[in-house]
């Protein structure tokens, strides 16, 4: 159904869970990948998985760094050319409450989620505008922009932020036919990756997805995939919530009246 074979994907989280499965749908769909992480080991199984090929590069990236950020556009379009998507993945999500939080977990966590959001966007950003690309971009924020939990103060506060820092890049880039758009994942099932979510945590959420399953990174893929294609090319500062119902309403409360 999708075909990006002319175009350019950089993906950054891209060693494992969503990030991995957003590269794999677009490298399945024909598109040249650029895959960063700043875990070197997982960048490495990552590109195994895919398999070692002209249309994949990868390279170790701290999002939280503009430099490290700018060097992996820059070498990734040396390889492949012109970024014409940017999917904007990588996150970090510790879990403290504010009583006992410390100042370098908040940090690291809106460094990380923000900062990285702000630098690995404008990089694609003023390459597609230097180059005269029209161009797709994609940032990954979550339901808890929209509704909080205990001990996710950071993270919450952090993917709200991405949620309108996506609203104000769009307004800006649309002058130069730069599609801005953000996906919400709700709760997603990933693979191989040490989660801080717990066991109680994922049954009693999953009773709230009217859609009966937690999701799994190729929900989150199928999602950015058509934002990237021209199915959207009308679509902009929007935020596409993924999450299989779970926000629509109290699905795990019974019939209110009786039948």
């Amino acid at each position: 159904m999708f075909d990006f074979q002319n175009d350019v994907v950089s993906i950054t989280g891209a060693g494992a869970g969503i990030g991995f499965g957003i590269a794999e749908a677009f490298h399945n769909a024909g598109a040249k990948v650029a895959l960063g992480d700043v875990r070197e080991d997982a960048l490495g199984r990552s590109v195994s998985r895919l398999g070692v090929s002209e249309r994949v590069f990868s390279k170790t990236v701290d999002v939280r760094d503009g430099d490290s950020v700018r060097e992996f556009v820059e070498a990734s379009e040396a390889r492949l050319g012109p970024v014409t998507v940017m999917v904007a993945n990588a996150g970090v999500y510790p879990s403290s409450l504010v009583l006992n939080m410390d100042v370098d977990e908040w940090d690291r966590v809106m460094e990380t989620n923000v900062r990285g959001v702000f630098l690995a966007c404008q990089a694609a950003a003023r390459s597609m505008v230097s180059n005269g690309k029209m161009g797709k971009i994609i940032t990954l924020s979550s339901g808890s922009y929209l509704s909080g939990r205990l001990g996710a103060s950071h993270y919450c506060a952090s993917k709200a932020g991405v949620v309108m820092f996506t609203k104000v890049l769009a307004l800006e880039l649309a002058q130069h036919k730069i599609n801005v758009n953000c996906i919400a994942p709700g709760l997603i099932d990933v693979e191989g990756e040490v989660s801080p979510i717990s066991d109680e945590y994922k049954s009693t959420l999953t009773k709230a997805i009217p859609w009966g399953r937690i999701g799994e990174p190729k929900d989150i893929a199928n999602a950015a995939l058509f934002l990237a294609s021209p199915y959207a090319d009308f679509i902009t500062g929007e935020v596409l919530a993924v999450n299989g119902g779970s926000a629509a309403g109290r699905a795990f409360l019974p019939i209110s009246t009786p039948s």
